[in-house]
């Protein structure tokens, strides 16, 4: 079985900087009744990390940035754009 191998995207986007990390999956814990995650996309900011979406190990950079980039628009920024 091949090692998961982290990544990490930086997005600069109306003119801020977002630093993006990707992370294997864990496995379901019966015992402290914990699912199984799949590989997941989070966003870094101040010693956390928030998931952002499924890593989907076969996508190019460029629809893995355009997909990143939606998350922010419907997140970070909102409906009315401001942050």
């Amino acid at each position: 079985m091949a090692a998961y191998r982290n990544l990490q995207r930086h997005i600069v986007h109306r003119g801020r900087e977002f630093h993006f990390v990707s992370y294997e999956g864990t496995p379901a814990d019966t015992r402290r009744e914990l699912e199984a995650t799949p590989p997941t996309w989070y966003l870094l900011n101040a010693g956390k990390r928030w998931p952002v979406m499924p890593h989907e190990a076969d996508e190019s950079k460029d629809d893995v940035d355009r997909r990143l980039i939606e998350w922010l628009e419907s997140h970070v920024f909102g409906e009315d754009g401001t942050a």
